[in-house]
């Protein structure tokens, strides 16, 4: 069997309907296997004669299958280059978007059979797509096709350009969370990928801005599955959930009330909470996996973040020994180790027995802190002016003295 050579678009497009003609009916006898490729070739060519395109891509994809089955890589590369190109002959985009799911329909339809080969097919698809929701809708399909088959890997570096895909795509809100929750759940999934699915699980919750409640309580189990992924992350410190509607429904949830204290406890309140919320709901605490000793680890070390926060610049040894609940032989421990950690920036003063702080992470970064940065950088701005015209004044200054004091060295 030859394998078909593109010259023409015509041309090979009659050329696949020949290959895989010859492909369907090689087993029915040189007799009728002549028929019936005379006559699937000449149907062929009457849809490329009247321009039904989507006619002549459904009639090549009858043989998909056997395609996907028989061919070599090679081979079925070329044969589906040519039907994905069809597309641009469409006049309309909701005609060539029609095609487009006619392709990916019968390619996904076996994803744990040469998944990588049926990925490349629908990037090639998306490639000769010119309408930008056709793209998207190749690329969502596409990202199921690579979580069913398992071969994730292969779409996962795309993912580093979604800011530019969706400024292209210019999709709504609805579809980037679909697409938000796919690509966090394929990075799950992926060793070494859990703070960029985060990331994109954040993104998902926070399509949910100032949705009404019937809609916005379909968020309820991944914004469960927020909070426990920050409980449990060794090295986030601060998040934003607490202002999201999506997290913030679960404050009166009768089944994820709980869960949201937790959150609070983490976000808000220092670690004599946390003990008491621990001894009354331990049983909770390990049906979501959570370990009591690490929560202890983070809970310490977000205290100590929160009394330099609100400090005057120093913090107490003996402070940090309460709050921690530790010994004073801990307290240095705990400090190197929130320094560590990137929570604080300070220097033990020994002597005096007090850590004085020059930085510290705020756990949430909401409005208070937006406005405090603002005065922050307000008064940093009104220091530089003043800087200026002092320069300014001084050079003046300078311009009018005695031209025999001028350039007089001082002694």
């Amino acid at each position: 069997m030859a394998t078909p050579v593109e010259t023409s678009d015509e041309d090979a497009t009659l050329a696949v309907a020949r290959f895989t003609a010859d492909m369907a009916w090689a087993n029915a006898g040189p007799e009728v296997a002549e028929t019936e490729v005379i006559h699937y070739v000449d149907e062929a060519q009457a849809y490329m004669v009247e321009g039904r395109w989507s006619d002549l891509v459904s009639l090549l994809l009858t043989t998909a299958d056997l395609i996907f089955a028989n061919s070599a890589e090679k081979d079925l590369e070329c044969i589906f280059t040519v039907i994905c190109n069809l597309v641009t002959k469409a006049g309309r985009p909701d005609e060539a978007l029609a095609m487009a799911d006619q392709i990916v329909t019968k390619v996904t339809q076996q994803p744990s059979d040469k998944p990588a080969l049926r990925l490349k097919v629908l990037f090639n698809l998306y490639n000769v797509l010119e309408n930008p929701y056709s793209k998207f809708f190749v690329y969502k399909r596409a990202l199921n096709l690579a979580a069913n088959g398992k071969v994730a890997d292969l779409i996962i570096p795309s993912f580093k350009k979604m800011d530019t895909f969706l400024k292209e795509w210019n999709i709504a809100k609805n579809d980037q969370r679909e697409l938000f929750l796919a690509m966090s759940n394929i990075l799950k999934d992926n060793k070494g990928s859990a703070k960029d699915s985060y990331s994109f699980l954040l993104k998902y919750l926070a399509t949910f801005n100032g949705e009404d409640a019937y809609t916005i309580s379909e968020a309820k189990e991944e914004a469960v599955r927020a909070i426990i992924e920050f409980v449990k992350a060794p090295d986030m410190f601060q998040c934003d959930l607490l202002d999201m509607p999506a997290v913030a429904q679960l404050e009166r949830d009768g089944k994820y009330a709980l869960v949201y204290r937790l959150l609070q406890i983490f976000l808000t309140q220092r670690l004599d909470s946390y003990l008491e919320f621990q001894a009354a709901n331990s049983a909770l605490l390990k049906s979501y996996g959570l370990v009591h000793e690490d929560c202890i680890t983070k809970m310490r070390l977000m205290s100590l973040a929160d009394l330099a926060s609100k400090g005057s610049g120093e913090i107490s040894y003996a402070s940090v020994r309460d709050t921690l609940r530790v010994t004073d032989d801990e307290v240095e421990f705990w400090i190197v180790r929130a320094i560590s950690a990137k929570i604080i920036d300070c220097k033990m003063d020994q002597m005096r027995q007090v850590a004085v702080v020059n930085r510290s992470t705020e756990r949430i970064f909401g409005p208070p802190q937006w406005k405090e940065l603002h005065s922050r950088l307000s008064l940093w701005k009104e220091n530089v002016a003043n800087l200026s015209r002092n320069i300014q004044k001084a050079n003046a200054a300078a311009d009018q003295a005695p031209e025999a004091l001028q350039g007089v060295a001082v002694q």
